[in-house]
């Protein structure tokens, strides 16, 4: 029976490694969160890598202090120790136990509050790009209220440039994410929550919503195009001038349940997104909270 069991083993292991490798090829040349591509995915990631070495150094100490355990305390062949369960407390072993898993949390909670209100409020002596978010069945409408267009399912912004996006939804709650660029924010019905993202480099940059919607989740999906400042008002020029004018009936149509491709606006109808927002308000360059 022994040897029978080996040999399916001797089989199964290597079969194991194979199928884990083919299966991790297709996750493509690298992950989205560990590729940032500005400055508050770049403080992100720092987080997340703090967070693993932290989690690491305590899963190493695990293991290794498991196998010493399996190895100082086996059943050797021919032992004839008495088995003497005596147990007696270890204040010392007590504090340990108590205050590394304190001094962990401590150096995962200190920098991950410290960056957490850092990243909810937008960089001094910059004005941001404001572009209202909308998440639709199963679209995005993209309206951008200081240059008066409006696109669907892709936007373009100035690398370099702040850009504050204030967030809502006509539609089931989903999530607005572009993981290059930064964390998640939910987009929900009667609210209107902010984020802060920006570009470090010129890229086209993968968006999406990361809260099941319906049957047409799938398509929740949008592009981000960072551009230099020039080419940026290059576009905006060619929106106003060669796009149409989004009318109440396209805007009806828009929110009605259903696909979209991507579009774009030369300008939209007044009063299509919340006027005013809740828990913000954009005072010296920030958005914080009103007094």
């Amino acid at each position: 029976m022994r040897r029978h069991r080996s040999r399916w083993f001797r089989f199964l292991l290597p079969l194991t490694v194979v199928a884990a490798g083919l299966l991790t090829a297709g996750c493509g040349q690298h992950y989205v969160v560990l590729d940032p591509a500005g400055p508050v995915a770049r403080s992100e990631l720092h987080l997340i890598e703090t967070a693993s070495v932290a989690m690491g150094i305590v899963i190493l100490f695990v293991l290794v202090l498991f196998a010493v355990t399996l190895y100082r305390f086996r059943e050797k062949p021919g032992s004839r120790a008495p088995y003497l369960p005596l147990w007696h407390s270890s204040r010392l072993l007590e504090f340990v136990l108590f205050a590394v898993p304190v001094l962990i949390v401590i150096i995962l909670a200190v920098p991950t509050v410290q960056q957490t209100f850092a990243l909810d409020r937008l960089p001094p002596a910059k004005h941001p790009l404001v572009i209202d978010v909308t998440s639709l069945d199963y679209k995005w409408l993209f309206q951008y209220p200081q240059q008066g267009v409006a696109t669907v399912n892709y936007i373009d912004v100035p690398v370099g440039v702040p850009v504050l996006f204030e967030l809502t939804a006509n539609s089931p709650m989903n999530t607005f994410w572009v993981p290059q660029l930064g964390g998640m924010e939910y987009t929900m019905p009667g609210r209107v929550l902010p984020l802060y993202l920006q570009a470090g480099k010129a890229g086209v940059y993968r968006g999406n919503s990361a809260n099941f919607s319906g049957r047409g989740f799938a398509h929740m999906v949008f592009h981000v195009h960072a551009v230099p400042e020039a080419s940026f008002v290059h576009w905006l020029q060619t929106v106003r001038q060669g796009s149409p004018a989004m009318t109440m009936q396209d805007y009806r149509h828009l929110i009605a349940v259903g696909t979209a491709p991507e579009q774009s606006f030369s300008s939209y109808p007044a009063d299509t997104f919340p006027t005013a927002t809740h828990g913000f308000t954009l005072q010296g360059g920030m958005y914080m909270e009103p007094n």
